[in-house]
């Protein structure tokens, strides 16, 4: 070095650097240093650039050349953002003497360095003399302590920099022997084993991608212990999240398993937003990583399970707008969602599946690739969807998603067959829901279409062949062309000449073909027809094995060909036959209930209709199955849509009750018309004790009927909703498994002591029980008879026959008297309710007086005693307890009423009479509340009076009862159902709206939103006692289905409410509180001498109190109040 420089001093400035990061590794940071000597150097350190060729730098340094004639610079990465361990990985090394630095002048030059994988790295400085300062030499400390880590660690580095230029496996285990020492040198605990666990890992990881290490699981783990240590704001976070990003990748590439795509997912979601747009980091790595996840995730086969779904969400996290994957993204969950509807049921995901369809489909303009796919899929969640809920509109939207696929799929196009059958399948269900001829015959012309692509040789003809079948069986139906029905039958054989005997399906060729031959034989009573459908439903029979599902259609079509025989021929032999085949398949053990409801269903018809002794085992079957249905479902609400489903059979309890009464069983006619009336009431009640008890005596088998019960509901909600036939025929199976383990568990739990009857409903010894107090007489309107059954409180029941009354009698009735009732509203209160006398006078005559003379002299029935009314069907709607014959006597007395003679109440079920009077037991010092709002505001009229009453009220109501009032902006819905919570009596006076639509969301009106029944049968009360319901229709029930009893009246002695008063139409809040007077007074009228409230007088309080006001009140606002359990 000349003398002339030695002892000068140098500034350079580092302005940039381009191509810095050639390595495979990314860093966390690039950092220069220049060694002036053997001990000192400076360092300038900078993180990820933001770009991948050109970084502008920008850092100076002023040196002294000191006795050195060199200077080395060297460009190194660093792996750690946080605590740099060791030099980190050499990109370059310069050695250079001061002339060199100085050549250029005042100009700023560039140091190139040695490639890197073909790439060289390069820094621009400028270099100047400068004159001695203070402060000369500030940036330059001693070099790095020489340890044991960080030689080990830089020596691993170095060999694993070498291993990926050269691929020699000694340079591989070198590195990963030299980073294993330092990690056995960093143990738990100490500040860079994060550190030595990821460049251990990273090594591993190497070896793994080039074949030359097996052992992926020691590398994970490592990487997820480093990511352990760098929790999130670490600031080595991010780069744990991707190495271990990039290991499951990896790792999937050649363990192809989904767990592996899934946690990669997951993690590409926290990692992208710790990784801003535009940085290298992510240009360079992370977003490859995400689309790499992205792109397997969509090649994965749909998984419906929640994970799967959570999946699907967490790729469409990943696919935010105007990401080229997004459609698919949203394609794929939607399907996903698809299917687990077809599992599940859930509305809110058929809901989802539409919605993220249409977006996909919005994504993807005409002439896009996958448009024809995804609209093919959007029509499926639409066909689901409308099989559900019933909506045209949705129906309407698939036949025109259908028929833009077919524009797609042009003649020609491989997928045309299926774009076929998919539109003929939708016009198919249309015409069945609407019967527009147009629509059956393109759906044929479709099918033939479809059918001329499959000729001859056809792997899938003979399944073209059936469906072409169907449609022509269908609009035989509706047209009764005999030329659809031959060559429907050609069909069916040709179809049938195409399948092996071995074929698995070939039994559903056999049985359709059977019942086509079935309806032609009707027509052309040609026996050889019925002959060869016999023969062919036992062939189908022959083929399958005893528990196989499908053997249920062989029996009905089997039972169907003998009954039209019997219809033809009439020989009691088929009769018989046809029952057999309806015992079989209603008791079929692998078919679903819904499917044995039907077939049962079908064979009280049948067996009514002609007259069969099997009449009564059929109704009893009928009932058997449906509580078994009920009891999995998991919700009131769900219990009430199975039992909807089945609208067609809501006469049957009390056709029942007739045809047991018919065959002089009269306990068994009692038992029926208990379990089909009041199904979800009855069965829940059932299943509240009865499941605690189990919990406690076998919590192993309570759980498992409780998981058991939430998949056999899933499953029966979701199988009836499936278009695609191999879809439905996978949930359908997937229903009857999961109900022969239900069955199996039931079965488990009657073998326990005490659970012989679990389930089971409750027998007359179980029942007479409501008759304790007093008689119970239920009241049956059925299309074959009308009686009335009377239980004592012990003994055999008596049956009084009502001759003279039919059921169109009293649907006639029941309209008379809501006629007569709306003109009495409008009557001043002294002109005389003519109409409604003359109905009370024909209720009295022919229903109640053969009742009273039954009671009167079977029973000897003293005068005002307590008795309980238990109507059905079209009873429920006709007011029994205001019965009257309104007759003066020649000495001027008059002939007593009902309510003269006894104590009136009724009750919706005998079992919720038992109830109530078990819960008594449960007595808690009282507390009152009454509730009012008059004030509704849109949702009903004000109504003026109610401040009044709940005035009147708090005056009656004793003070030692705790009493309380709510009412105007504090009676809401949440005030109303706490403070039913916490009282024991309880006085409403609002607006009461019946919603016969949905009984459910029959509600009381308050402030804010209604309190609807469904949230009172969510409440288990069992403290509660009474209540008055000063409120319109509160125990009114559905017209629809009258014998579910499902009112509000009712929903709270369900709850807990022992006693309640409610009213059937509406309440004129006006005259309304002479009666609730009346009443409170005659209730706590013992008070004053030490007595207790006691709710059981309820009834006895009212019957007083409608007579005390019959100068003031009129006659249909005295009949509106009723009283309802103990």
């Amino acid at each position: 070095m000349p003398g002339s420089l030695e002892g000068r001093y140098f500034r350079l400035e580092v302005i940039g650097g381009r191509d810095l990061v050639p390595s495979g590794r990314i860093p966390a940071g690039i950092f220069l240093s220049i060694n002036v000597d053997s001990r000192r150097r400076w360092k300038s350190a900078i993180q990820v650039p933001s770009f991948q060729r050109y970084v502008p730098w920008g850092d100076i340094v002023t040196l002294s050349s000191h006795e050195s004639p060199a200077l080395s610079v060297e460009i190194r990465a660093s792996y750690e953002v946080d605590r740099m361990l060791g030099s980190g990985e050499v990109i370059g090394i310069i050695q250079m003497s001061w002339d060199e630095v100085l050549d250029h002048g005042d100009e700023a030059f560039e140091l190139s360095f040695p490639p890197v994988h073909g790439v060289y790295p390069s820094l621009t400085l400028k270099a100047a003399v400068v004159h001695p300062c203070d402060d000369q030499d500030g940036g330059l400390f001693d070099s790095i302590v020489d340890c044991e880590i960080a030689r080990d660690t830089d020596a691993g580095h170095e060999r694993f920099a070498e291993y990926t230029t050269s691929k020699t496996v000694s340079h591989l285990n070198d590195a990963v022997q030299h980073f294993q020492s330092v990690l056995d040198q960093c143990p738990v605990g100490h500040p860079d084993h994060a550190s030595a666990l990821t460049n251990l890992a990273y090594a591993r990881l190497g070896g793994y991608i080039d074949n030359h290490l097996e052992d992926i699981d020691t590398t994970t783990s490592l990487f997820r212990e480093a990511l352990a240590l760098r929790p999130q704001g670490h600031p080595d976070h991010t780069f744990s999240l991707y190495d271990l990003i990039r290991a499951l990748i990896w790792r999937y590439s050649k363990e192809p398993t989904a767990v592996y795509i899934h946690e990669s997912a997951q993690l590409c979601c926290k990692l992208l937003p710790l990784c801003p747009e535009g940085t290298y980091f992510r240009s360079i790595g992370v977003d490859g990583a995400v689309d790499y996840v992205i792109g397997r995730c969509n090649d994965l086969p749909i998984d419906a399970s929640d994970e799967g779904i959570h999946l699907r969400r967490v790729v469409l996290e990943l696919c935010p707008l105007g990401h080229q994957r997004r459609p698919r993204a949203l394609d794929k969950l939607s399907w996903a969602l698809f299917e687990r509807f077809t599992q599940r049921g859930s509305i809110d995901d058929i809901d989802e599946s539409v919605r993220l369809g249409r977006e996909a489909i919005s994504l993807c303009p005409e002439g896009h690739a996958d448009r024809n796919d995804y609209l093919n899929n959007l029509a499926h969640s639409l066909q689901s969807r409308f099989d559900h809920q019933g909506q045209y509109r949705d129906l309407n939207e698939v036949i025109s998603t259908h028929e833009e696929v077919l524009r797609l799929r042009p003649v020609g196009h491989e997928s045309r067959d299926i774009s076929l059958g998919h539109l003929g399948f939708a016009l198919l269900t249309r015409f069945n829901h609407r019967g527009v001829i147009d629509d059956i015959n393109r759906a044929i012309s479709l099918r033939r279409e479809g059918l001329t692509l499959h000729p001859s040789g056809h792997p899938r003809r003979d399944t073209t062949l059936n469906n072409l079948a169907l449609a022509l069986i269908t609009r035989y139906e509706k047209l009764h062309v005999d030329e659809d029905l031959n060559e429907a039958i050609d069909l069916y054989r040709e179809s049938l000449r195409l399948t092996r005997n071995d074929h698995p399906e070939r039994h559903v060729t056999l049985y359709n073909l059977s019942s086509a031959l079935c309806s032609r034989f009707t027509q052309t009573r040609e026996n050889e027809d019925v002959e060869e459908a016999i023969q062919l439903c036992q062939e189908s029979l022959a083929a399958l094995p005893s528990l196989h599902p499908d053997r249920y259609f062989s029996y009905m079509r089997l039972r169907r060909a003998f009954l039209s025989r019997y219809q033809i021929q009439c020989n009691p032999g088929d009769l018989s036959l046809a029952v057999e085949n309806f015992r079989l398949a209603s008791r079929h053990p692998t078919a679903g209930f819904p499917d044995r409801l039907v077939d049962a269903y079908d064979w009280t018809v049948t067996a009514e209709m002609y007259s069969h002794s099997s009449a009564l085992e059929a109704y009893i079957t009928f009932f058997e199955l449906l509580d078994g249905h009920l009891a999995t479902r998991s919700s009131t609400i769900s219990r009430r849509e199975a039992a909807a489903s089945f609208h067609y059979a809501r006469t049957l309890p009390v056709d029942a009750a007739s045809c047991a009464i018919h065959q002089y069983d009269i306990q068994r006619a009692i038992e029926l018309a208990e379990q089909g009336r009041g199904q979800q009431w009855s069965l829940a009640s059932r299943l509240r004790s009865p499941l605690e008890d189990l919990e406690s005596a076998s919590p192993t088998l309570a759980h498992k009927y409780m998981e058991l019960s939430k998949r056999v509901s899933n499953a029966a909600q979701s199988s009836a909703t499936i278009a695609d036939r191999a879809a439905a025929d996978r949930a359908a199976t997937e229903y009857r498994r999961r109900t022969m383990q239900w069955e199996a568990v039931v079965t488990e739990i009657r073998h326990l002591q005490g659970f012989s009857r679990f389930l089971l409903p409750p027998s007359y010894a179980d029942l007479q029980a409501a008759a304790r107090q007093g008689p119970v007489i239920i009241l049956i309107a059925s299309q074959y008879s009308c009686s009335a059954i009377i239980v004592p409180t012990s003994g055999e029941p008596y049956d009084v026959p009502l001759l003279s009354v039919t059921l169109t009698d009293l649907n006639s009735l029941k309209d008379r008297f809501a006629r007569a009732i709306r003109q009495a509203s409008i009557m001043g209160l002294k002109e005389p309710r003519n109409d409604l006398i003359v109905l009370l006078r024909i209720v009295w005559d022919e229903i109640m007086l053969p009742v009273v003379n039954v009671l009167q002299h079977d029973l000897k029935l003293k005068h005002h005693s307590r008795i309980w009314l238990c109507p059905t069907a079209a009873f429920t709607s006709i007011p029994l307890h205001a019965a009257h014959p309104f007759r003066t006597n020649a000495d001027r007395s008059k002939d007593p009423c009902l309510e003269d003679l006894y104590i009136c109440s009724y009750t919706p079920t005998l079992s919720a009479l038992v109830r109530s009077r078990q819960m008594m037991k449960k007595r808690v010092p009282p507390s009152f509340v009454a509730i009012g709002q008059g004030q509704p505001g849109a949702r009903g009229k004000e109504l003026l009076a109610v401040d009044s009453e709940l005035d009147l009220v708090r005056k009656l109501v004793p003070a030692t009862a705790n009493r309380t009032t709510i009412s105007g902006d504090a009676a809401t819905r949440a005030g109303a159902l706490e403070a039913l919570e916490q009282n024991t009596w309880v006085h409403l006076a609002c607006h009461g709206k019946q919603d016969h639509t949905q009984p459910y969301n029959s509600h009381f009106v308050m402030k804010d939103e209604p309190l609807t029944l469904l949230d009172i049968m969510d409440k288990d009360i069992p403290h509660a006692e009474f209540a008055f319901l000063s409120a319109c229709h509160t125990a009114v029930g559905d017209k629809e289905t009258p014998d579910e009893v499902i009112h509000l009246a009712a929903g709270l002695q369900f709850s807990g409410f022992k006693s309640v008063v409610g009213t059937l139409w509406e309440v004129d809040d006006a005259v309304a509180k002479h009666v609730v007077e009346a009443f409170y007074k005659n209730i706590f009228r013992d008070l004053k001498d030490g007595g207790v409230m006691d709710c059981t007088k309820a009834a006895w309080a009212l019957n007083r109190a409608t007579h005390a006001v019959k100068t003031k009140v009129p006659l249909e606002q005295r009949m509106v109040f009723i009283h309802i359990g103990v």
